[in-house]
């Protein structure tokens, strides 16, 4: 927040004297900057506050007056079946048809990032359009993914494909690897009753050159979700398709510990408190949205059905267990390691039992679809997140062998079906033996693990805490030069201060 009008200019002469942006990225900032000139949606002595400046509570920098909601997930299959009045868009009866209305569709779709963050599976939309591959079609679909890398430029947008093998899905893989791209982020759907080894292991192959795609339980999310349609938008987040998510507010469990005086006061004391003040905070921000301003009734989206207001959930993030268990036990006068000591993991499932039970005490007036509860989701970094790992992963240089690392985290992947991920880079001749990653990726979906990625140590892209940049564009950021996508500044801590580029290297 500005205290005084001469903050609020210098913050934008900043922002119009910065070479390294791009216009649409000074654009941005510059609204930004506007919105958060707005008091947050919370009295002046909320408790807010002081967490807030303590660490302990993080607002992902959605600002203090959200206009629209964070995450949209819209019912593209509607689009292409019925076309938009709003859009003057018909429905498509054709491949070029159904990628016109779907490019001009996802420019009208916003985001936290002003981008969608969720462009539909991207198979099943194509799929009926096509007889046969040739290379007009092939071609077709190319221009498609370098569209969508050069306008959408914000690596937080996803895409999905699978779990079934398609003509589309083959075609995509087939071309990733070619065209490097950034943006869309990609999950495969994946079942081992549905997805052929075949299928899975080209995916694997485009992962280790790509960081692209990602591989989701997708059995084990469905039995999450029910009967409810969801899809994997953003980093890894599983949400309710013709809906979304509200807002994406987050604990820092590691700055509630240094203030506890021991284990017992940490789980009955502190952290009560700060969730308590979590979930009323967001819940005011959902009130904010819903009944101040214009998104929820004046919307294309919701006036023509893409998009319901009851599939909207509030994500209630968590960040730093690792941290939080080494500082509650070493109050006690002990020295417990997460993914080395059994006694860790431990401590670390009471601790996420007692966040479960927190959040699911509180009863919000929306989100039906959730039973009027917040979605736990394992966050990822943000700014000032130094000595905070992401989500409730081991911390880096500290991981154990890859199998009890799996272990561990398909353990604490347990409590968040908004999402969760753990991301391992493999030494540079695992693409020699996709088939051995494979049967690592099944093994760790029996133990009820629900988000895994891969990639080569030595290529360009990487996935930081769940999103995509590369190494070669942030080599220019941190130079002073411009790049096309939004992402890279939010990887500039992770890469250059975090460590992200010294996780375990893993071998096949």
């Amino acid at each position: 927040m500005f205290d005084k009008v001469e903050d609020i200019k210098r913050e934008v002469m900043n922002t119009l004297e910065n070479q390294s942006l791009t216009y649409e990225q000074q654009t941005y900032r510059l609204a930004k900057i506007a919105e958060n000139i707005m008091d947050y949606p919370v009295s002046k002595d909320d408790l807010f506050y002081e967490m807030y400046n303590e660490g302990k509570i993080c607002d992902l920098d959605e600002g203090h007056a959200p206009y629209a909601p964070r995450y949209i997930l819209p019912d593209y299959e509607k689009l292409l079946r019925e076309g938009s009045e709003f859009l003057r868009l018909t429905p498509a009866k054709n491949l070029k048809q159904a990628i016109n209305s779907l490019l001009i569709f996802y420019h009208h779709v916003p985001s936290i990032t002003r981008f969608p963050v969720y462009i539909g599976s991207l198979d099943t939309l194509l799929e009926p359009f096509i007889d046969e591959v040739n290379d007009d079609v092939i071609e077709e679909i190319k221009l498609f993914l370098i569209q969508l890398d050069r306008t959408i430029n914000d690596s937080f947008c996803h895409a999905n494909i699978g779990p079934y093998e398609t003509k589309v899905g083959n075609i995509i893989l087939d071309i990733i690897d070619e065209l490097q791209n950034v943006t869309p982020n990609m999950t495969l759907l994946y079942d081992s009753e549905i997805t052929p080894d075949t299928f899975a292991e080209k995916a694997i192959k485009a992962s280790l050159n790509t960081a692209n795609p990602a591989f989701a339980n997708l059995s084990y999310y469905k039995k999450d979700f029910n009967e409810v349609p969801f899809g994997i938008a953003s980093c890894y987040n599983a949400l309710p398709t013709t809906g979304g998510a509200f807002t994406l507010s987050r604990i820092r469990l590691n700055k509630i510990a240094d203030d506890s005086k021991g284990i017992d006061d940490f789980i009955n004391g502190e952290l009560p408190k700060v969730v308590d003040t979590l979930v009323h905070f967001m819940e005011s921000k959902i009130d904010f949205l819903v009944n101040k301003t214009s998104f929820f009734k004046s919307s294309f989206l919701i006036r023509e059905g893409f998009v319901k207001i009851e599939n909207f959930v509030g994500l209630f993030g968590v960040v730093g267990l690792h941290e939080c268990i080494e500082i509650l036990s070493a109050k006690e006068g002990k020295t417990f390691v997460l993914g080395t000591d059994k006694e860790a993991e431990e401590l670390g499932i009471k601790i996420m039992d007692k966040v479960e039970e927190l959040v699911n005490k509180f009863t919000s007036k929306y989100s039906p679809v959730w039973n009027s509860k917040f979605m736990l989701h394992a966050q990822v970094g943000a700014a000032n997140d130094k000595g905070t790992t992401a989500g409730t992963r081991i911390q880096i240089g500290k991981e154990p062998d890859l199998y009890q690392h799996i272990r561990t985290a398909a353990r604490l992947q347990q409590y968040f079906p908004s999402g969760t991920g753990d991301h391992f880079p493999f030494e540079s001749t695992a693409e020699k033996n996709p088939k051995a990653i494979l049967d690592i990726f099944k093994g760790a979906f029996k133990l009820n693990m629900r988000y895994i990625s891969c990639y080569k140590e030595d290529g360009d892209l990487i996935r930081v805490t769940g999103y995509l940049v590369k190494k070669s564009d942030l080599e220019k950021f941190n130079r002073g030069e411009q790049v096309s996508y939004d992402t890279v500044q939010y990887a500039q801590d992770p890469l250059n201060d975090y460590g992200i580029l010294e996780r375990k290297v893993q071998n096949v």
